[in-house]
């Protein structure tokens, strides 16, 4: 487990030497994120989604824009098919 664990903060700070605004920009993500899911699970049945959603919309455009710089197509289509999601589910939800 050691071994895994240094292999993994070897892999991050390789990441953070290559691209920090990257990195930098993942792990706020990651943040809001769990953030979210997190508001989502405490809020429930009736979660804050006006202010959920665009916290959603700019984790996955961010998470997609990282998967893009590392040229990973499945990761980017399923960002964009996320963003595309939650645009659609914000936009009925201020119409309704």
């Amino acid at each position: 487990m050691i071994e895994f664990l240094k292999g993994v903060y070897g892999w991050a700070k390789h990441d953070f030497k290559e691209w920090p605004l990257r990195f930098i920009l993942e792990i706020s993500a990651w943040f809001m994120s769990i953030g979210c899911a997190i508001t989502m699970a405490a809020t429930l049945p009736s979660p804050p989604f006006l202010i959920l959603y665009p916290i959603f919309i700019a984790q996955c455009a961010i998470f997609g824009w990282a998967a893009w710089t590392r040229k990973s197509t499945g990761m980017v289509a399923n960002y964009l098919l996320l963003v595309t999601i939650d645009l659609v589910g914000l936009f009925r939800l201020i119409n309704n």
